[in-house]
């Protein structure tokens, strides 16, 4: 396994790591963190050496071959620089979040654990040479940075920018999936390499291209989706440097970057980005200087330098390619220690408004000299990274400029830009630092400590040593972009990075834009408003909250004409389309077998009798329980069919959902009528006999013609024989779910993962938290002790106490004694039951789906006998952390084959002799069958706490309530 692969895993085991870890340890786990950040940086930059030699790192493993898919990783010069930017940003910032953050912060453990899994998912974006990969990864960026902006879940602000964040970049991400499909179908190739160096042409790569461009400037806030970064903000500090500084938004870049060498000369290319670069710098420029929160004012400066990336990389040279490269880390360098400089303000005064910031640049002047720092090398000003990566930038577009206007045009914008640039940067060091006359000097309610300043030092070290000594980094800009200078006209040689290049035309426009700049800097150091705001309408936040206004609209009226809280109504319209579809196409085809065979046993005749007036009684019966007791019949008698035919696991795992199923019936009718409604019309019910009695016939047809039409043997009659050779198990239904299609049963996990979730959610009043009462540690050592003491003295009625581990608080009107009896003689034999049909089920009937049912119905046992209390003293579990981690063992299991360059889901076994005992074979699909069994208990569980317990919970409520407002009548 290669350094890619291994990095990546091990991140993401972290992650899945941090949350109990954090929970447990507090917020000095942001150390470690960084720690294990850091040390993927330094595992990175060693195996980097070789790629800045002209070698280029690939690992592959085979993911969907019969796709052509891989999971495939490319470590070249230029994905070696946005790894290194990903990690070694991330290490610093997870160091500032150790001392950001208060101990015993809400949600922290969440955050770190977010935080985590977005750094992963972003060196993944990186690293991916395979565009489908590449597309996961992508959206794993997009859902992520929601969870973190939406951090605090409490304010309205956050969650609706995490909103609109993820809509805009999720509508970009679709797009650019469909170019992706688009372009490898026509290039023959899912990797991302081939399809730059040998590019589709013609209308369908021209349509693919732009395709792609939507995901890319959607995801770097380019115009017209530049409104989601600033509302961002909203996220913690952190977030902010991270995301919207270091990493996310550079996601986009990144791409057109990659994208630019094969498809700059498709039609309009780049015209397309240059213009909307440039609208998007002077845009997010001018919007800078408008702003009297300091972190808006660096959140609008991050968009116009995102504007002029994207103008600078559009222009598809390799000459701009270097210079964009030079500006893409000289912001990074510069803008994250801005952003974690205005959390620190943020702490220390309690705000972020420019007009109540006074003085605080002789209090702090640490930071103050920081953060100068940082923000001179963002406005380009020597001797830091951002003046020698923007007189790179002002020299390439001149040059290019030679032969092309657009070149020209872009240059004319990158200076206008950079004279906003100053000036908004000389806004925000006035505004944070600055004694203002008509202020009072800021009071530093909470020092942070010394320590929080650490990272932005970091950054700020960089920008300056980078721009001190440029020319020891320009051999690695140029490693980078060496594949594009390989295909370049001849004469078009790239300026070397350096400090001093002379008296050059770059030179003078660096020096106009540094003098400009600091003159509009000095007119807009006041607190009343710069310039006169644009109205709110003509904004591009305000062309979104119409459009998310009309959906509203629309899917209201959609919803109030198909959506009529009827249940007969939906099942009405299902129903009519099925017989439609199905029932036509079996006219249409008029192929109709020339023998049918209506049983294969006599004994399925009186159990087809007996289904048919089960459902018959259902349709007469007056209470909602005799109905579902009459419909469970059919289902038992679908298990004795099944039985019949010698499918025994089918029959067991029939019988178990249909007890199951029952169980989950009575619970929810137990808040309903006990009688069914008033009885339909005579019409109503001819319409309902007409539309059942379609829906059996075609159902029966469809049955009939679908055995009578088989021609050649089954491919099942197979499955045995494959079964044993690849499964090495002997019962098929179990070898194929764990094995043969365990990615269809990692599906239907996930499945009733969010069936559970939906099903708690429609009964939880407050919250999804499992607030069921449980028994302490000391409870529960207290409760084992009186258990010896009884069995040491069992005559003794004071040591008597009850068999249910929470019958002290179970109602005695509700005690049954006969029911505690019997669930006290079968619920541990039931249990046992279950873990014999887990490991038996490989071979003989059973598995983890039946195993978990079982289980479950032996926690249905103790509910039933003890009530809600009981419930939570038989699993003091939460329900969702059991299905999660069913859910994640299957997954495991799933991609551990991988590791010993097998395929995903590959079984191994082992026969282990046990001499007299004959031989115990252990195959590794039996630990995903264990996950199987985890989910469906869970389900069953999370069931029971959310249709029993707190419906029995709502109960006692109205109960209590009920018999107050009689006393207070009374």
């Amino acid at each position: 396994m290669g350094v890619m692969t291994s990095t990546l895993l091990a991140l993401a085991l972290i992650s899945l790591l941090t949350h109990p870890i954090v929970r447990q340890f507090g917020r000095k786990t942001f150390i470690g963190l960084a720690a294990a950040m850091a040390g993927a940086f330094a595992a990175l930059f060693i195996a980097v050496a070789p790629v800045f030699s002209g070698e280029v790192i690939t690992e592959s493993f085979e993911w969907i071959p019969q796709l052509n898919m891989t999971l495939s990783f490319r470590l070249d010069g230029f994905s070696a620089l946005f790894a290194l930017l990903v990690t070694g940003a991330g290490a610093l910032i997870l160091l500032y979040c150790a001392y950001y953050f208060e101990e015993g912060e809400a949600g922290l453990a969440r955050f770190a654990a977010v935080f985590m899994g977005f750094a992963v998912a972003m060196l993944g974006l990186v690293l991916a040479d395979d565009v489908y990969l590449l597309f996961i990864f992508w959206e794993g960026t997009t859902i992520l940075s929601f969870l973190l902006i939406g951090h605090v879940t409490k304010l309205r602000t956050a969650n609706a920018a995490a909103l609109q964040a993820l809509m805009v970049t999720t509508f970009g991400g679709l797009a650019m999936l469909v170019g992706f499909v688009l372009l490898s179908q026509a290039a023959g190739t899912t990797l991302l390499s081939e399809i730059v160096s040998n590019p589709p042409q013609g209308a369908l790569g021209t349509v693919a291209v732009y395709l792609v461009l939507a995901g890319a400037l959607s995801k770097s806030a380019i115009f017209p989706f530049h409104l989601w970064l600033p509302g961002a903000m909203a996220a913690p500090t952190p977030v902010s440097a991270y995301l919207h500084a270091a990493a996310m938004v550079k996601a986009g870049v990144y791409l057109i970057a990659r994208i630019s060498p094969g498809f700059g000369d498709v039609v309009g290319y780049r015209e397309t980005l240059v213009i909307l670069g440039a609208i998007t710098m002077l845009n997010g420029g001018i919007r800078a200087l408008k702003q009297f929160d300091i972190k808006l004012i660096v959140a609008h400066g991050t968009v116009s330098q995102l504007g002029l990336l994207v103008m600078v990389f559009g222009l598809a040279d390799p000459r701009a390619a270097f210079a964009g490269l030079a500006l893409l880390f000289a912001h990074a360098a510069a803008k994250a220690p801005l952003f974690l400089s205005v959390g620190i303000i943020d702490h220390a005064t309690g705000t972020r408004d420019l007009r109540k910031l006074s003085g605080l640049g002789r209090k702090m002047p640490v930071l103050f000299i920081v953060t100068a720092l940082a923000a001179a090398s963002m406005a380009g000003l020597p001797p830091l990274a951002g003046f020698v990566a923007k007189e790179s930038a002002f020299t390439e577009m001149l040059s290019i400029g030679a032969d092309s206007p657009l070149a020209l045009f872009a240059f004319t914008v990158a200076v206008l830009g950079s004279i906003l640039t100053v000036a908004y940067m000389g806004r925000f060091l006035w505004g944070a630092f600055a004694r203002k006359t008509n202020t009072e000097t800021c009071t530093v309610i909470h020092s942070p400590g010394r320590a929080i300043l650490v990272a932005p030092m970091a950054f700020v070290a960089v920008a300056l040593f980078t721009g001190l000594f440029a020319s020891a980094i320009d051999p690695f800009m140029q490693a980078a972009i060496a594949p594009q200078l390989e295909g370049a006209e001849k004469g078009h040689t790239i300026e070397h990075l350096a400090l001093w290049h002379g008296f050059t035309p770059a030179l003078g426009a660096s020096a106009l834009v540094i003098i400009l700049g600091l003159l509009l800097a000095k007119f807009c150091s006041r607190t009343t408003a710069v310039f006169r705001t644009v109205p709110e309408r003509f904004s591009a936040s305000h062309v979104y909250w119409l459009i998310t206004q009309w959906l509203d609209v629309v899917a209201v009226k959609l919803t109030s004409l198909t959506q009529r809280g009827s249940l007969p109504f939906y099942l009405s319209v299902i129903l009519i389309v099925m017989v439609g579809t199905l029932g036509g196409t079996l006219i249409a085809t008029d192929q109709w077998p020339a023998s049918f065979e209506l049983i294969t046993s006599p004994v399925q005749i009186p159990i087809a009798i007996v289904m048919v007036v089960a459902a018959v009684f259902s349709l007469r019966a007056r209470t909602r329980f005799q109905s579902v007791v009459l419909v469970g019949v059919t289902g038992y008698g679908m298990a004795a069919i099944f039985a019949m035919s010698g499918a025994p696991d089918l029959a067991l795992t029939q019988a178990l959902v249909e007890t199951v199923t029952l169980i989950a019936f009575v619970l929810v009718i137990r808040r309903l009528p006990q009688r069914l409604g008033t009885s339909s019309t005579r019409r109503v019910r001819w319409i309902r006999i007409i539309i059942g009695a379609s829906v059996g016939l075609t159902i029966a047809a469809l049955a009939l013609v679908a055995l009578g039409s088989r021609v050649a043997e089954p491919i099942s009659l197979q499955l045995p024989e494959l079964a044993y050779s690849g499964g090495h198990g002997s019962n098929v239904v179990n070898v194929m779910l764990v094995d043969i299609r365990g990615w269809d049963t990692m599906g239907e996990l996930s499945v009733i993962l969010a069936a559970a979730t939906g099903v708690a959610s429609l009964v939880f009043l407050n919250t999804r938290e499992d607030n069921r009462p449980k028994l302490s540690r000391s409870a529960a050592r207290t409760q084992a002790r009186e258990h010896l003491l009884r069995v040491v003295d069992p005559k003794d009625p004071m040591r008597r106490i009850s068999w249910l581990l929470a019958g002290r608080h179970l109602d005695p009107a509700r005690r049954s004694i006969m029911l505690e009896v019997v669930v006290r003689l079968i619920f541990h034999a039931l249990i046992i039951l279950s873990i014999f049909l887990l490991l038996a089920g490989h071979n003989e009937p059973g598995g983890g789906f039946a195993g978990g049912l079982v289980a479950g119905l032996a926690l249905v046992a103790r509910y039933l006998a003890g009530g809600r209390y009981e419930l939570g003293a038989t699993v003091p579990l939460d329900a969702g952390r059991i299905l999660g981690a069913g859910l994640a063992l299957a997954v495991t299991m799933a991609f551990v084959p991988m590791f010993f360059g097998q395929a995903a889901l590959a079984s191994s076994w082992v026969d282990v002799d046990l001499g007299i005992f004959g031989t115990l074979p252990f195959v590794t699909s039996t630990l995903f069958d264990v996950g199987v069994y985890l989910v469906v208990f869970g389900l069953i569980l999370d069931v029971l706490r959310s249709l029993g317990a707190e419906i029995d919970e709502h109960e006692e409520n109205e109960a209590s309530m009920t018999e107050e407002e009689e006393v207070e009548s009374r």
